[in-house]
């Protein structure tokens, strides 16, 4: 019989080479890649076409949060927890494995070309807390790693495997050529969780509300995000993109607010606030508009109910809302 792998696949070059390296040996191999609020399966999509690959794309959002509140080696510089997601993403391509009766599950990672989850031991902790230690292959480094089952088995020629270590792209650049690959995204970039300004976000979603909606992680995309107490922060648009897709997430509990006679913002409080809340947000969708900030202005409160209540206020000054952005 014929054998059967499954191949993480992100986009990058590194998990085409993988690839191909595999297909190289008659092993028939199937993509999966993965989704959630953090990240997109767009490029894998994309790699998967250039290459003929048949792909799985899977949406993990759930597990992933649960994961990401308390990941067990904690967080990189940002909001990333590199070990503990690659971990769950072996997790769910080995289950693929077992569903389809593939015989081995393989990554482009390659042995220390990043510093932090790419070194041998941290490669060696990923698959083990994977639960398929012993499956987990990486052909593009395995000759300097631990033979695997499937190595050991003869279903993979250990010496058609290769030995490609640290930071320089050379080889796999060389490799692109004789395979023809021209269409690849760049290593860097592709994880939300690795940006400072989304993960700060993030962490104040987290620290001020624990039952957030996957609404909530979207909005953290767009907009300027405000805290104006523990319980209330506001989203304010900053182009016409920005007001249309916060329109465009917004729930019938929240509360849109707009000037009534001057272009501007649209300004969303996601589940609504109380009386005196609301004037501050007014006051800030005035700031952020076309109004004048010397005299008394009108905001436009659009209220879960239908109702429109209208609020003269005076625009804040955008001096005293920095200490309130996050």
């Amino acid at each position: 019989m014929k054998v059967k792998a499954i191949g993480l696949l992100s986009g990058g070059l590194d998990g085409i080479l993988a690839v191909k390296v595999v297909q190289d040996q008659d092993i028939h191999v199937e993509g999966v890649t993965f989704e959630t609020p953090f990240f997109s399966a767009e490029k894998a999509r994309e790699a998967a076409r250039h290459i003929n690959l048949p792909l799985s794309v899977m949406n993990i959002t759930e597990e992933y949060l649960i994961m990401l509140r308390a990941p067990r080696y904690g967080y990189g510089k940002n909001m990333n927890p590199c070990i503990d997601c690659h971990s769950m993403m072996l997790r769910m391509a080995g289950r693929r494995m077992e569903e389809t009766g593939a015989d081995f599950i393989f990554t482009g990672e390659v042995l220390g070309q990043r510093p932090m989850s790419q070194t041998k031991q941290s490669l060696h902790v990923v698959a083990k807390n994977s639960g398929y230690e012993g499956h987990v292959l990486r052909p593009l480094s395995a000759r300097l790693l631990g033979a695997t089952v499937p190595e050991r088995e003869g279903k993979v020629d250990r010496n058609r495997l290769l030995d490609i270590q640290g930071r320089s792209r050379k080889r796999q650049l060389a490799m692109a050529q004789h395979y023809g690959i021209t269409a690849y995204s760049t290593p860097a970039g592709g994880c939300l969780l690795t940006d400072s300004m989304f993960s700060k976000r993030l962490k104040d979603l987290f620290n001020h509300h624990g039952d957030e909606a996957v609404r909530d992680i979207e909005l953290l995309k767009h907009g300027r995000h405000l805290r104006l107490n523990e319980e209330v922060k506001i989203v304010v648009g900053r182009h016409k993109g920005d007001n249309l897709a916060i329109y465009g997430l917004s729930l019938k509990q929240d509360v849109i607010i707009k000037m009534k006679d001057y272009p501007g913002p649209i300004v969303l409080i996601p589940y609504g606030c109380c009386d005196d809340v609301l004037e501050t947000a007014a006051s800030i969708c005035a700031a952020y508009s076309d109004a004048p900030g010397d005299r008394e202005v009108t905001a436009a409160c659009h209220h879960p109910d239908g109702s429109i209540r209208l609020v003269p206020v005076m625009a804040a000054r955008k001096e005293d809302l920095q200490p309130l952005v996050i």
